[in-house]
């Protein structure tokens, strides 16, 4: 299964990430399909190639809560926001 998500690049302490689609399972760092976009945290910039990304989520992919969310406020996908926030687990 495809995901769409993002990809940590850039130096310590000022990340720059990368949007890719990817395997579900191979690493964050590693082998992907196609590199749709990128996000800079720090100053706020955003990329996005809304074409190929409307395509792959047509053909399945699922992107991540964080990039849905990105996806959302850039009004690439119309759905409502995802909480990202895990749920604590009772030990």
């Amino acid at each position: 299964m495809l995901r769409i998500r993002l990809s940590r690049g850039g130096k310590k302490n000022s990340p720059v990430y990368k949007v890719v689609v990817a395997e579900r399972h191979r690493a964050v760092k590693g082998k992907f399909v196609e590199a749709v976009g990128m996000y800079n945290p720090m100053t706020k910039e955003q990329q996005f190639n809304a074409d190929r990304i409307k395509y792959w989520i047509s053909v399945g992919a699922q992107p991540s809560r964080t990039v849905h969310n990105l996806l959302v406020k850039n009004e690439i996908i119309e759905s409502p926001k995802v909480s990202v926030t895990r749920a604590k687990t009772s030990e």
